[in-house]
């Protein structure tokens, strides 16, 4: 397993940006597929972007085309990069590994301790 520590949350102003990073350490970084998730107060915990080893992507409907998810395995570190946010983009962002069948349910792999993102004026 991996151990995942996010970072760079904070608060901006809606249409702004920030860049999240999830360093890992542990064995084997570059063979996990990695998700982003967040989780709004009083809301279910959902998928928003994932990255194959191979670099394939893909998005939740409500962030395409403004949130771009990359790896650098050469660093073992997954971004997130945010732009336009949106105050219902307000939640804890969390980063997960698992295996490509795996990334986009709840249960078992490794997960991180979260970082918030707050979108307010």
């Amino acid at each position: 397993q991996v151990q995942l520590v996010e970072s760079g949350g904070g608060l901006v102003q809606p249409g702004g940006s920030l860049r999240l990073s999830c360093a890992a350490s542990g064995s084997f970084f570059s063979i996990y597929t990695m998700g982003w998730y967040r989780q709004a107060p009083g809301k279910q915990r959902e998928l928003v972007a994932a990255i194959t080893n191979s670099d394939r992507t893909n998005y939740a409907d409500s962030v395409k085309g403004r949130f771009t998810i990359s790896r650098d395995n050469a660093k073992n570190t997954v971004y997130l990069q945010m732009n336009s946010l949106k105050p219902e983009d307000t939640a804890v962002y969390y980063c997960k590994a698992d295996s490509p069948l795996s990334i986009a349910t709840m249960k078992g792999g490794s997960w991180g301790q979260g970082t918030q993102v707050t979108v307010s004026s």
